[in-house]
């Protein structure tokens, strides 16, 4: 388990930073799990641009730079270029660009699988798909 590589999808990110309840437990273990060092987690870079976009409601600017800072202590950051977003583009075969743009940072990542709750939206992804409890469980059987 120690080398294993993860790719945190926007969802899980906002579970935790929102503190959805329904959402909250798994995906904070998997938070903990990168946290610790046991798992290297990685965000794509405009995840932090999408979230810092979507709490704007519920959070002050400062607050939104705060939360969003937090998580470089937990994960790494895979950034956005040029090639990986000809890829997302000339990829027909995902419905959702955003999600395209997560697959290719979780294949340049070189990680193990993708961790999200909406795995429809990854049926053609290069890597595994696990939603946050899957991925515990499937920890859990190793």
């Amino acid at each position: 388990m120690k080398n294993m590589v993860l790719l945190i999808d926007t969802n899980i990110l906002i579970d935790v930073l929102c503190e959805r309840e329904e959402f909250l437990d798994d995906s904070k273990k998997v938070f903990d799990l990168c946290y610790s060092g046991k798992i290297k987690g990685i965000i794509a870079a405009h995840s932090i641009t999408n979230i810092f976009y979507i709490l704007r409601k519920g959070y002050t600017d400062e607050q939104r730079r705060n939360l969003l800072l937090s998580l470089f202590t937990y994960f790494g950051v895979s950034s956005i270029d040029e090639q990986k977003l000809r890829s997302a583009l000339i990829r027909s075969d995902f419905n959702d660009f955003e999600d395209c743009l997560q697959n290719e940072c979780a294949v340049e990542e070189k990680a193990d699988c993708i961790i999200t709750r909406n795995k429809k939206d990854f049926e053609n992804a290069d890597v595994k798909v696990y939603t946050p409890g899957e991925f515990i469980e499937y920890l859990e059987e190793m």
